[in-house]
């Protein structure tokens, strides 16, 4: 996604300059106003949010049912157009909602025109047209310099609609220069609704602004939850480009006027018939029909039920049968029993001519007749109903919250001079589904408060906002020393600069993979960052201290791994890979390291595509050219030039001591005359090791696959264990292993959490024998402390620091985490520095240390699977 917040990438003056510039405050797009500017006729709220929109130029209006959205999005176009000169304007708007546009313009003395091809729009001015026209490419929006999306809540199926991905691919980076959205209060609840309404006005990506305040849950893509010490914070970058208002009071003028209707909520329940409760997936049958079990078993309650949630419509109609009403549903077959029991209502259903649909809303909201049937998602946006009805009555309910709560608001809104009341039938087996629907009601008044206060105290006042913003810069400096290690708990940059020129060994680390998660709450966090971009703008402060710091001529290793880039943000409609190991590559070749080569870690692709939903099965059987293939991981071999670099050997080289070799007296077969000396297993690193480690291919055995009906009976992770062992050593047939995994599937053997056979490399520079859950996250888990994002193996750290560094030397660390490398080269009889920004992870860290320096055994997940014989688990890689 091109990134219209992007900040400029120019070379901060100073480090500390640098992190000052990560405040989260969202960029200014629009013009000079002011509110003396704005139409008179407006309330003195709808005109200071009308100033603020065309100050930001790519803003949402937040505001609650009434509040007069409409005439704020016509002035907001007439005020650009005007200071412009000349343009045209486009308000996109749903069905129905013409109308209010069309009485707000009169007041506004302006005439917008209704269009819905590209064809009918030929001069200067503003126009009106549906979501179907832009969606289907009818109107080209290009012809725009400004565009306004009133009720833009049909961006909240972000990603998994075709309004959503066409508005996307229509408006990014091309067409008006400048956006708008405008909705009631989007459910808080729905964080991705939020991020779409960011990505659309390109304020920041939803990539970005997921890793800035969000936990990842390695699990599952998009399951997202708030950091619990960035809530204020997202809430506060929110209201940087939204204003949420609840009452004109938030920002400081009269509620005159508008005062909510109360609200008068009855809950009917009508009994359910068990005796059809069906079984369970295992053939047990079921005591109770539980609606809230999944949406099929819902569909099924509501169709069954279906009769006797009629006759309670037609007993609660009873009690006024001259009323306005609407009558919510969300089957057509329950349309269809609405239109049979009530045959003088109207319908408004999907598959309906347009004008006709409209026409019927229309006629509705002028109070032409008394009755109209529709489901929410069709009518429950945009439409204002309150100058002739203050009743409705839902057929049945859901687990779609926001249609609920918008539906509700049709009626319940400011300017509706009528109590309000609501009436929800359900049945016996959906109380779970009304209990949910009720705490999502809670919990959306809740966070509905907490905007509330904000624009309270801040008003529109960005500066203000933007010091209460501030995140921490530093840390308090803390450093623990023992037997053979060295500790800090700071930024590493800063600790960095004070390490003596040429004292490190092995610079060890693995990188934080740019914006994509975060560590800490501070600023000076490494994954605190907007893009690739200005993740290698940190690391340009960072990596001269590490050329500085190395020995001439040793090895920094460095753990990385390319990142996963989904197709709404890449603009394509399918997930690519970003190259990060390269930038990597080039970033440190840019410093002065020398680029030796990389060692390739195999990863699980079932969790991987559990975690990015980029490898499933079932796309595959859609579309084979969609799917890539798994990402594994690398360490980077980079090296700082020797001092002489006549022979290109380190000033001080990595000597590895030959085997001692006993004085036998036996002679070669083919030469009487020399003696052979020969080597003892186990005393050096022997000529025959040299070999398999240089050669890039090994000789099977000639061992056999087992069979799966040898294979069937056993554990998985004895199963895993014996796949490992034999594939390392047969000769390998991929069809035969293919078939020995669907076998596997047709016994209901192979699972769907975890990769059971992997293909294994006898390759030296492809490790597939990394065991992903050897890390210091299984003791974290034992202890019940917070696990690490990204784990570093054990494996990964103990090779390098064997095959880069002698006994007595120095390893570093710079994102040191739990501290796995000191964990791990204090047993092998090295030194290590290491460097941490969360304090957390540190004080974790050095307890490790401090055990290992007395050679106490910390016990390790992979300890607990032996003794368990439980199922493998596999962490993503990452900064350890």
């Amino acid at each position: 996604m091109r990134r219209g917040a992007q900040r400029e990438l120019a070379p901060a003056t100073s480090y500390r300059a640098f992190l000052e510039a990560k405040a989260a405050i969202s960029p200014s797009f629009g013009l000079p106003c002011s509110v003396d500017e704005v139409n008179p006729i407006l309330k003195p709220h709808q005109a200071a949010c009308v100033a603020w929109a065309v100050q930001g130029g790519r803003r949402g209006l937040f505001e609650a049912f009434g509040l007069g959205k409409s005439v704020q999005q016509l002035e907001i176009e007439r005020l650009i157009l005007s200071k412009l000169g000349r343009g045209r304007g486009l308000i996109v708007a749903p069905l129905g909602v013409r109308q209010e546009f069309k009485r707000d313009a009169e007041m506004l003395g302006i005439s917008p025109r209704f269009v819905r091809r590209s064809e009918e729009v030929d001069e200067d001015g503003i126009y009106l047209t549906n979501y179907e026209s832009v969606r289907d490419g009818k109107l080209d929006v290009d012809l725009f310099d400004v565009a306004c999306l009133d009720e833009a809540s049909c961006l909240r199926g972000f990603g998994g609609t075709k309004t959503f991905r066409e508005f996307m691919r229509l408006f990014e980076g091309r067409g008006p220069r400048f956006k708008f959205v405008a909705t009631a209060t989007p459910s808080p609840n729905a964080y991705i609704e939020l991020l779409a309404y960011a990505a659309f006005l390109e304020v920041m990506d939803v990539g970005q602004a997921k890793t800035r305040f969000f936990k990842r849950d390695s699990e599952k893509a998009d399951n997202l939850t708030l950091h619990p010490h960035k809530e204020e914070e997202f809430w506060l970058w929110v209201n940087t480009w939204g204003i949420f208002l609840q009452k004109p009071s938030d920002l400081g003028f009269s509620d005159e006027g508008y005062d909510l209707p109360p609200l008068d909520v009855r809950w009917h329940e009508i009994p359910t018939d068990h005796s059809e409760a069906g079984a369970e997936r295992d053939g047990q049958g079921r005591m109770f029909k539980n609606a809230a079990i999944g949406l099929t078993d819902a569909a099924r309650e509501k169709r069954s039920s279906l009769p006797a949630r009629i006759a309670k419509l037609m007993e609660i109609r009873a009690e006024d049968p001259g009323a306005h009403r609407l009558l919510w549903h969300d089957l057509e077959a329950e349309r269809l029993a609405i239109e049979a029991a009530v045959p003088e209502s109207v319908s408004v259903y999907g598959s309906q001519d347009l004008d006709e649909r409209e026409a019927a809303i229309i006629g509705f909201s002028n109070g032409e007749f008394q009755e109209l049937a529709a489901k929410p998602v069709l009518a429950g946006s945009g439409c204002n109903f309150q100058r002739h009805c203050w009743w409705s009555v839902f057929l049945g309910i859901g687990f779609k919250f926001n249609d609920f709560i918008q539906a509700v608001h049709r009626v319940q809104r400011f300017l509706q001079e009528h109590p309000v009341r609501i009436d929800l039938i359900y049945t016996q087996a959906e109380r779970e589904v009304r209990r949910v629907l009720e705490a999502k009601w809670r919990r959306h008044e809740e966070l509905v408060r907490k905007m509330t206060e904000i624009i309270r105290t801040y008003k529109l006042n960005q500066s203000a906002m933007a010091e209460t913003f501030a995140r921490s810069i530093g840390v308090e400096r803390v450093e623990v020393e023992g037997k053979g290690f060295r500790l800090i708990n700071n930024d590493c940059v800063e600790e960095m600069s004070t390490i003596p020129s040429d004292s490190i060994h092995l610079h060890l680390s693995s990188f934080p993979f740019a914006f994509q998660y975060e560590y800490t709450a501070s600023y000076n966090d490494f994954g605190h960052t907007d893009s690739n971009e200005h993740f290698w703008q940190q690391c340009d402060f960072l990596t001269p201290h590490l050329f500085r710091t190395l020995q001439p001529g040793r090895v920094a290793a460095i753990h990385v791994k390319d990142r996963i880039v989904p197709g709404g943000v890449n603009g394509l409609g399918f997930q690519t890979l970003h190259e990060f190991s390269d930038e990597c590559v080039a970033h440190f070749k840019k410093h002065g390291f020398a680029f030796l080569g990389r060692k390739t870690i195999t990863t699980d692709v079932v969790r991987e595509n559990n975690q990015t939903y980029r490898l499933g099965w079932t796309e595959q059987c859609k579309d084979g050219s969609r799917m890539g293939c798994g990402v594994p991981e690398y360490l980077l071999i980079f090296r700082k030039p020797p001092t002489d670099r006549s022979n290109g050997y380190a000033d001080v080289p990595v000597v590895k001591a030959k085997p001692l070799c006993d004085d036998s007296g036996e002679a070669l077969p083919f030469d009487s005359r020399t003696n052979w000396k020969r080597p003892v297993p186990g005393t050096g690193y022997t000529r025959a090791r040299w070999q398999f480690d240089a050669h890039d291919f090994s000789r099977s055995s000639g061992d056999r696959l087992l069979s799966s009906q040898e294979l069937a009976a056993l554990p998985h992770a004895t199963l895993y264990k014996l796949w490992r062992d034999r594939s390392m050593l047969c000769v390998y047939d991929h069809e035969e292993h293919v078939r020995l995994a669907e076998e596997l599937d047709h016994d209901g053997r192979l699972p769907a959490s975890f990769m059971l056979l992997p293909p294994h490399s006898w390759h030296p520079d492809v490790w597939t024998d990394v065991a992903r859950m050897r890390t210091l996250n299984g003791e974290q888990a034992a202890k019940g402390q917070e696990m690490h994002l990204c784990p570093l193996q054990f494996d990964i750290v103990d090779r390098a620091i064997r095959q880069y560094t002698m006994e007595g030397e120095t390893v570093c660390d710079c994102f040191g985490g739990l501290m796995t490398v000191p964990y791990r080269a204090l047993p092998l009889g090295r030194k290590a520095i290491a460097i941490e920004l969360n304090s957390g992870y540190f004080l974790d860290g050095v307890a490790y240390c401090e055990a290992a320096a007395r050679q106490i055994a910390v016990p390790t997940l992979f300890d607990f699977l032996r003794e368990s014989v439980a199922e493998p688990t596999f962490a993503a890689g990452g900064a350890a």
